[in-house]
């Protein structure tokens, strides 16, 4: 109820300054974030601009069938296979297209095909170190 008030009053031009250390909330319902750690500024910038500074070139595939034996991943590193799906991380500069398109012509049907942007909690503990605290 509160989150619907919240998004009512910024939908009517009202700013709203939250104190949460509770980051799941700051996605669901921020779209500026400052972050502060032992009274300093660390961090701050709209939340979809802080994920994509600190995103890894991380993609999930899921697909159907069998991926093709002996398949190379070229520049794209697996982190995690298993029947259906595949978690890669490619190189910043190169195109993860270009992994996906081999995967097509291959003959892989491709059902999702994701970035995995990092939660602001993870951004969190990468900036500062540490867990935020309980509230």
């Amino acid at each position: 109820m509160i989150k619907e008030e919240i998004h009512e009053l910024r939908d009517n031009g009202t700013s709203i300054i939250l104190s949460t250390h509770r980051m799941e909330q700051v996605e669901e319902i921020c779209e500026y974030l400052v972050m502060i750690h032992q009274g300093k500024n660390v961090l701050d910038g709209s939340v979809k601009d802080v994920k994509e500074r600190f995103k890894e070139h991380k993609f999930r595939i899921c697909y159907e069938g069998d991926l093709p034996e002996g398949m190379t991943f070229g520049n794209v590193q697996p982190l995690v296979s298993e029947p259906g799906e595949v978690i890669i991380q490619v190189e910043e500069d190169k195109d993860s297209n270009n992994f996906l398109e081999r995967l097509i012509r291959a003959g892989v049907f491709i059902r999702s095909f994701e970035e995995i942007l990092p939660t602001i909690n993870e951004i969190f503990i990468q900036v500062v170190g540490e867990e935020p605290a309980a509230q």
